[in-house]
């Protein structure tokens, strides 16, 4: 249920002339589910960088309107600036945001080249993970030459992945585009209670990648070894994916270190925030906090938190808004002003633009008075999944409970278990709430179809089936989820908080009840499928959950009875 979304960052060559940006910016939200993030513009390298985010498929489409209408509005026979380029739109990186991998993304990139070359008439390449060759993944060898170097494109080694082989005139005015796929940049300052540029420069060397060059005895001044290739020598720094600097902002009259963290997956934000911390104390400095420039995904922080809750010996089955507070406090992101995770977060940026009205973002009053309002909708099958999330809720919160049970320190990795996999049931209940009304909405669309000739009526009567198979498979799920919640309940019984032993029956109860709204929904709309192969396999898995769910019940309730009666 989860959304797959990606990053797009689009370079165009034009950062003067602001009608033409925004003529070009314009047409990234016609694209519903897509929202512009960023614009940046540069005189003096005649470039501005763009951001948008959304779902692969509209950021794909958006993606090709913005190089569309680029290669309309701007003319690189007369383009000039400070900035390599070699084509209207120079590059286009596709970077993974959440919910999906590198390698996924790479199939989009391929296609949307293919799209531009196919129908643009606009060559290319293929860049970093999603390049065809070893030597393309370089950016700066695609583009070899810049846009007065692409006669080299008609050369057998430097034929287009997509896109006419031959500078025609057509691709005089267009040049030629960059098509990547990368992983998400953070630009990150860590604060020193400094205003030593130059001691903030050498806690930089200890930690970059490049480390600092060697110099003879050690001295600053010294004389710069080189190794048997006349190349200088140089000493590593202890971080992977790391660039850095030092530099003293006059704004806030401290000294920073200046990080790019060019792969996060090697090394974090807060691996960099521990790092940073521990060899400026080994330099007599203090990190007092840090700075995120610009937006990032949301694990960034959700993973912080779970690094710090973790060395805290606290539970991770916790809410992702107190992981979010947790993350903020331990990375001193707030040190030199308000952090506010709402204007920072990609995914919270873009809640707005791609989530329609949802029931779960009610209060409990408006959700109880759209359940009882004369709309048929939502009805049992979205009240059971959110009877479902209420019992697993109960059932983490005397998880959390026990791991902070006094005398139970050296439990809290077992609580912690139990609490997360509560949680992660929690939130698939809860997609399954709004999932169940829009399976009901899908099966009155079916049959709004119109029925006026045959294959009209062939249409309407498949996507009526299709429609009700849906219905059928959403509270299917959501009995199978209210069973695997069980577990936490029981477990909880039996070896959980003894003073929060009724809490793990009331969530079984919910659950059990969660289970067999479920079902009732299963049978009812089982009943207008044509499918009976499916229908049977179904009804009979069903009866199995059932039996199930009521032995664990029992098996729950006895143990709360024996937990009060002592």
């Amino acid at each position: 249920m989860a959304k797959r979304l990606i990053e797009c960052v689009p370079n165009i060559s034009e950062g003067r002339d602001s009608a033409k940006i925004e003529e070009i910016t314009s047409v990234v939200e016609t694209v519903a589910g897509v929202k512009l993030l960023d614009v940046d513009p540069g005189s003096t390298t005649n470039r501005t960088v763009i951001t948008f985010v959304g779902e692969p498929e509209p950021v794909m489409e958006a993606a090709f309107l913005l190089i569309k209408k680029a290669s309309e509005v701007l003319d690189m026979k007369t383009q000039k600036g400070e900035h390599p380029r070699m084509g209207a739109t120079d590059v286009c990186p596709l970077v993974p945001v959440a919910n999906i991998t590198l390698e996924e993304l790479i199939p989009f990139a391929h296609k949307l080249g293919e799209r531009i070359g196919e129908e643009l008439s606009i060559p290319g390449y293929f860049y970093e993970e999603a390049a065809s060759k070893e030597k393309r993944k370089n950016l700066a060898y695609c583009r070899k030459g810049e846009y007065e170097g692409l006669s080299k494109i008609s050369e057998p080694e430097w034929k287009p992945d997509f896109g006419p082989a031959e500078f025609n005139s057509s691709v005089r005015k267009t040049g030629a585009t960059a098509i990547g796929v990368r992983d998400f940049l953070v630009a990150y300052n860590v604060n020193l209670n400094t205003t030593s540029t130059r001691r903030a420069n050498a806690i930089a060397f200890d930690i970059r990648e490049a480390g600092r060059i060697v110099r003879e005895d050690g001295m600053p001044g010294g004389k710069v070894l080189k190794d048997d290739k006349g190349e200088p020598l140089r000493q590593e720094g202890t971080l992977k994916s790391v660039k850095g600097i030092g530099w003293f902002i006059e704004e806030y009259g401290i000294a920073q270190l200046s990080l790019n963290l060019t792969n996060i997956n090697i090394c974090s934000v807060h691996r960099a925030f521990d790092e940073a911390t521990e060899k400026a104390a080994e330099r007599g400095v203090r990190v007092t906090g840090s700075e995120i420039v610009g937006l990032i995904p949301k694990k960034v922080l959700i993973e912080a938190a779970h690094h710090y809750l973790t060395k805290q010996e606290r539970s991770l089955g916790i809410s992702e808004e107190e992981k979010i507070k947790i993350a903020i406090k331990s990375l001193g992101l707030d040190d030199l002003a308000p952090f506010n995770a709402k204007e920072k977060v990609i995914e919270y940026m873009i809640e707005d633009s791609i989530n329609y009205s949802s029931l779960v973002s009610m209060t409990l009053e408006d959700f109880a008075n759209e359940t009882a309002s004369e709309s048929p909708a939502p009805g049992g099958g979205s009240i059971s999944a959110y009877v479902g999330v209420l019992g697993v809720s109960l059932g983490t919160m005397v998880a959390n409970l026990s791991a902070h049970k006094r005398g139970w320190d050296h439990r809290w990795e077992e609580f912690s278990f139990w609490a997360v996999k509560g949680m992660q049931l929690k939130e698939e209940l809860m997609a399954l709430v709004d999932e169940d009304t829009n399976a009901f909405n899908k099966i009155m669309e079916a049959f709004g179809l119109p029925k006026v000739n045959e294959e009209e009526m062939r249409l309407r009567k498949q996507a009526i089936q299709s429609a009700t198979k849906y219905a059928i498979e959403i509270p299917f799920q959501v009995a199978k989820t209210c069973l695997k919640s069980m577990e936490v309940m029981e477990a909880m019984a039996q070896f959980g908080n003894p003073n929060s032993v009724t809490d793990a029956g009331v969530g079984a109860m919910c659950a059990r009840t969660g289970l067999l709204g479920a079902i009732m929904n299963v049978k009812i709309n089982a009943r207008d499928l044509d499918d009976k192969i499916f229908v049977t396999s179904v009804l009979s898995e069903c009866s199995d959950l059932e039996h199930r769910a009521h032995e664990i019940e029992e098996k729950i309730r006895k143990l709360v009875d024996q937990n009060i009666s002592g």
